[in-house]
């Protein structure tokens, strides 16, 4: 027996709770891995409260990424003892995630972790940091340097926003944070930004074309913030998209794309090739800061996962929440 959440759906309502599981409840897999950290994402958040429907079969043990050892293994890749992390592919959704002692999945799915990274460092990066990787390489890839001006960073105190306030700064880039704590200025400017604005100037309606502000974005909020954006690109920017925080509409027009060349870059961390995803993070692990990792990370134990969902659907959560699974 070993725990973990669960998520269930039926007559009674929508229910998270910490349970006793056994491994022939476990899905279908090739490898069996002991897990050791996984974390909480805003998607976990929207799962254990039933907030969206992010859970598509029932019942579902939550988490989208989780590092650990494996226990026994049928893939040609890996064999029992070999540290691996795993980001996305449908996992805490479709098929049981990592908020369990132990996880059975394919060996597809998993990388080795990299060397350089202890499992608990890998979840202090997680899924945020793996998606702040690819919006930067996704930058980078359209020709955004950091001698082309400011580099704007939405939702900058959650967990994206934050790893990609500080890859932005180590790599050369000026970063301006926006986020709805201005309380928490010192700890963004800690982390490499060096201008804070208020949400409250991209979150409501504005104007379809606006002044040229920054030469890139990531931007994980959506909806209005989305829009006014990339109305204040300069010409010739791109804006890499990776979230839904306030929504996920876009009432936008085209007038940033076909007056000044904008470029809407959509970064997807769920079912991103593993060439590109083991590209991240290796890039990573060189502009790795201890410091700033445990800057970052806030450490929770499996039981106290679903009142910190709860929490960091409420924006009470700064940075990255990782979950010591392993008892």
């Amino acid at each position: 027996m070993f725990k973990g959440i669960l998520i269930d759906k039926n007559d009674a309502g929508y229910s998270a709770r910490l349970s006793e599981l056994n491994e022939d409840q476990l899905p279908e897999g090739d490898v069996l891995v002991r897990v050791e950290y996984s974390t909480l994402n805003y998607k976990d958040g929207l799962a254990i409260t039933g907030k969206m429907p992010v859970v598509r079969q029932f019942p579902m043990v939550p988490g989208i990424d989780f590092a650990g050892v494996v226990e026994s293994s049928e893939h040609p890749d890996f064999k029992p003892g070999d540290h691996v992390l795993l980001n996305g592919w449908g996992v805490g959704e479709v098929h049981w995630g990592g908020l369990a002692e132990k996880a059975r999945l394919k060996g597809d799915w998993l990388i080795p972790l990299p060397e350089g990274l202890t499992s608990r460092q890998a979840m202090a990066i997680g899924t945020a940091g793996y998606t702040a990787m690819l919006c930067v390489m996704t930058l980078a890839r359209h020709g955004v340097t950091p001698e082309d001006g400011d580099i704007l960073v939405t939702g900058a105190n959650g967990g994206v926003g934050s790893f990609a306030v500080s890859l932005l700064a180590k790599l050369g880039y000026r970063v301006v944070a926006s986020t709805g704590r201005p309380q928490e200025a010192e700890y963004l400017k800690a982390l490499g930004a060096s201008e804070i604005i208020d949400r409250s100037e991209l979150s409501e309606p504005g104007k379809p074309l606006q002044k040229e502000r920054w030469a890139g974005a990531i931007d994980s909020v959506g909806s209005h913030t989305l829009a006014n954006v990339c109305a204040g690109t300069r010409y010739g920017g791109t804006v890499a998209a990776c979230g839904l925080a306030q929504g996920m509409d876009l009432p936008a027009t085209v007038a940033p794309f076909i007056l000044r060349g904008v470029t809407l870059a959509g970064v997807d961390s769920v079912m991103c090739p593993k060439p590109q995803r083991m590209e991240a993070w290796h890039r990573l692990v060189p502009l790795l800061d201890v410091q700033a990792l445990d800057a970052i990370a806030n450490e929770i134990s499996l039981d106290q996962a679903i009142d910190t969902a709860k929490d960091l659907l409420q924006g009470k959560v700064r940075g990255r929440v990782i979950v010591k699974v392993a008892g």
